[in-house]
């Protein structure tokens, strides 16, 4: 299904940034976000949407060590393309800017990014480019992806999408009203930007694993599968012995793992999933709701002078703090420079 006119929903371009991860899914109505900061550091993130008819270009940039998931909503591909500084690994498989990264609807892509990321995100309903070939009666040229594909081209190719995805959401930063207020102009940069995200998809094929990359993707699922095993177990005593024998691994296999894909051992990992967890809840909380001690309680949390300790440490503020503020932190919307 189309989604209805920009303009009747919201403005065509938003800018936002924000420093706290767990705003990362707020304002974004095409992909269900999650982010946990890596680093005990000020977090810096910008994002720019500037949507077009049916299709989005969406602009992220990062200052810290990250890992994200996520997930395409129904109706929608996505095609990411990487900029000249960006490094890190999508379930594992290494990305850089030579790398076109292409997404169907419902899968997850697990994400680790280094410091100075930038990636420019097209999203587009499979039917519009599908309809677009067959006006032109060139529509066996296109292939669908299936889950999360790393695609590999000539780097110059891939950059040169990325680019001229950055130069379009730079004008609309600049000038928003060129496509709040313009159909016509929003209409013919979804043509465009149709043009080229093909002509970048005709020099595209598949990367080949090698027996790293192997190693790497089963790596990162060991990572996943104990994410997965410590979210559903929230609340309980946890230890790193748990997850061995949720993975069938030995310890060391599973602390090689997670250093490999996130440079940090299971056990400093999981304090800070728990950690993001626990300021979720204190964030979205109502006043008089809950308490401190009852959501540290139900993410395991049982030495409350620790937690606090450690809370404050990833996130420069006590849980008390976290509490009072009574939301989650949204993002600066606005029209701001590009710096």
């Amino acid at each position: 299904m189309v989604e209805p006119s920009v303009s009747l929903v919201r403005p065509a371009v938003t800018v936002e940034e924000f420093s706290d991860p767990t705003a990362a899914g707020a304002g974004v109505e095409l992909l269900d976000q999650d982010a946990v900061q890596l680093q005990s550091k000020a977090l810096r993130v910008r994002r720019v949407t500037v949507r077009l008819e049916a299709a989005t270009v969406m602009f992220h940039s990062v200052n810290l060590r990250v890992r994200s998931h996520t997930r395409v909503h129904e109706g929608q591909l996505a095609y990411v393309a990487f900029g000249p500084r960006a490094r890190g690994t999508v379930n594992g498989v290494p990305i850089c800017p030579g790398t076109l990264l292409a997404a169907e609807a419902n899968v997850e892509a697990r994400f680790v990014v280094d410091a100075g990321w930038e990636s420019m995100t097209f999203l587009l309903p499979p039917q519009d480019i599908r309809a677009h070939l067959d006006a032109r009666q060139r529509g066996s040229e296109f292939r669908q992806p299936h889950g999360v594909e790393a695609l590999h081209m000539n780097p110059e190719r891939a950059l040169a999408l990325f680019d001229w995805g950055k130069r379009l959401v730079d004008a609309a930063a600049r000038e928003p009203a060129l496509f709040n207020d313009r159909e016509r102009e929003r209409a013919a940069a979804q043509v465009e930007l149709i043009e080229a995200l093909l002509a970048t998809l005709g020099g595209a094929g598949d990367v080949q694993s090698t027996r790293s990359d192997r190693t790497r993707k089963a790596r990162s699922l060991l990572v996943k599968n104990a994410e997965d095993y410590a979210l559903s177990h929230a609340g309980e005593p946890l230890y790193v012995t748990d997850l061995c024998r949720a993975a069938a691994v030995s310890e060391r296999t599973l602390e090689y793992a997670f250093k490999e894909v996130l440079a940090l051992t299971p056990v400093a990992y999981l304090l800070r999933l728990r950690l993001h967890r626990v300021r979720q809840a204190l964030l979205a909380a109502t006043p008089g709701s809950t308490t401190v001690s009852a959501e540290a309680l139900d993410w395991g949390f049982w030495h409350f002078g620790e937690f606090s300790r450690a809370y404050k440490e990833c996130f420069g503020e006590l849980p008390s703090e976290s509490l009072r503020s009574g939301r989650v932190e949204p993002p600066q919307f606005g029209y701001l420079p590009l710096g």
